[in-house]
């Protein structure tokens, strides 16, 4: 594709999203009686335990119905949050039930794809946890779908709202590390042991923790153009509490090269072999996750991308790297859903969105057919870049 077509895709992309924001705004209003969004989540495991207190929060939300075909864990947490809702044991009682404006998808990763669209077809915005669906096509066609019904559709991860990441996307648009060459992005941890689905068929170490780095790296740089890929299966055996012995089927060990054009390469590693005392948790991490160099300067992100503890931009050759946004500013990693569903009610366009999300989810893909044929792989999706603009 040439310049010229890509700042035309981009700017249609830009002006299609705002019309069809409007669109589903106008809907909501027609339909929606109260000045709070409706919430339905689906999914009450332990990602909800973060997600349900944050969209309590917001004065704009009400959590309105749970569901999870454990129906006891969504009793559970009806009871431990006070929620006060309707609760289901799946999702078709949960779409003839009580009425609701938007969905939370926290469920197993292999459901989210399906899940989303039984959600759509019912005349629901959703909010999906990571990925939004299993493939890229299928992610399109959920797209394509929520197009045509005047709905929105979102997919996590929240990362471009850190002001960590705010920080370095000015530094990079303002040059302050001049031609911008190399990025790398690293997450991994020894892997869970309460689910078997992160090692079945669709999970797997990138759509758990490398979809965080792809998300800063392609947020900050760009679109990729192009993926080459090695992954691996460094465990084929895991032992799961509630199962006992499982097999691996997807990877667990991956690196990733992406080309953002202009020059830029970045790679990302991530993996369930990764010995890290902190594990998949953030708190007091100090090893950097990300970083960009140009050839006036390079940033380090500090901690991991979804929960950062400040930036280092060393620019000098007398002085030494200076620490900056070490305070989240209010982010936290489990507040996309509440941020879209406000950006509903205040009529406004977060900057989370679902084209980002779908670049990442073939991303994942490409390099999985990298891998498995030795090849380079060309992308076809883009997304509004820089994301401020």
């Amino acid at each position: 594709m040439n310049e010229i077509s890509r700042k035309e895709f981009l700017k249609m992309t830009a002006m299609s999203g705002a019309a069809i924001l409007l669109s589903s705004l106008e809907s909501f209003a027609k339909e929606s009686k109260s000045s709070k969004l409706r919430i339905g989540v689906i999914g009450c495991g332990s990602v909800s335990n973060r997600y349900i207190p944050h969209l309590q929060s917001s004065s704009l939300i009400e959590i309105v119905s749970l569901c999870d075909i454990k129906y006891e864990r969504a009793l559970a947490q009806n009871r431990e949050y006070k929620v006060n809702a309707a609760t289901y044991p799946n999702i078709d009682e949960m779409l003839k039930g009580v009425p609701f404006d938007m969905m939370v998808t926290l469920t197993d990763m292999q459901q989210h794809g399906h899940l989303n669209k039984k959600a759509l077809m019912a005349e629901k915005h959703v909010w999906s946890e990571k990925p939004i669906a299993t493939t890229y096509a299928e992610g399109k066609a959920l797209l394509e779908l929520a197009k045509s019904k005047n709905l929105r559709l979102w997919g996590a991860p929240a990362v471009v709202n850190s002001p960590q990441f705010s920080f370095m996307a000015k530094c990079i648009q303002e040059g302050k590390l001049g031609r911008v060459a190399s990025a790398h992005g690293q997450y991994g941890h020894t892997g869970p042991d309460w689910s078997s689905f992160f090692y079945e068929k669709d999970g797997g170490s990138m759509p758990d923790l490398g979809v965080y780095n792809i998300a800063t790296l392609t947020g900050l740089l760009g679109p990729a153009l192009s993926v080459m890929a090695m992954t691996s299966i460094v465990n084929p055996e895991r032992m799961i509490y509630e199962k006992g012995l499982v097999q691996v089927e997807e990877e667990d060990n991956a690196h990733i090269l992406m080309d953002h054009g202009k020059g830029i390469i970045s790679h990302v590693m991530c993996g369930f072999n990764y010995f890290d005392p902190h594990g998949h948790e953030a708190h007091g991490q100090q090893l950097h996750s990300i970083q960009i160099f140009g050839d006036k300067g390079n940033l380090r992100l500090i901690g991991y991308d979804w929960e950062t503890s400040g930036v280092y931009l060393d620019d000098s050759y007398d002085h030494p790297a200076t620490l900056y946004h070490q305070e989240t500013g209010g982010y936290v990693w489990q507040e996309g859903a509440t941020k879209v569903a406000e950006s509903i009610i205040n009529k406004t366009e977060p900057k989370i969105n679902v084209e980002h999300a779908l670049h990442v989810l073939e991303i994942m893909e490409a390099a999985r057919k990298s891998s498995a044929t030795g090849t380079k792989v060309n992308l076809q999706s883009e997304f509004k870049y820089p994301l401020d603009a």
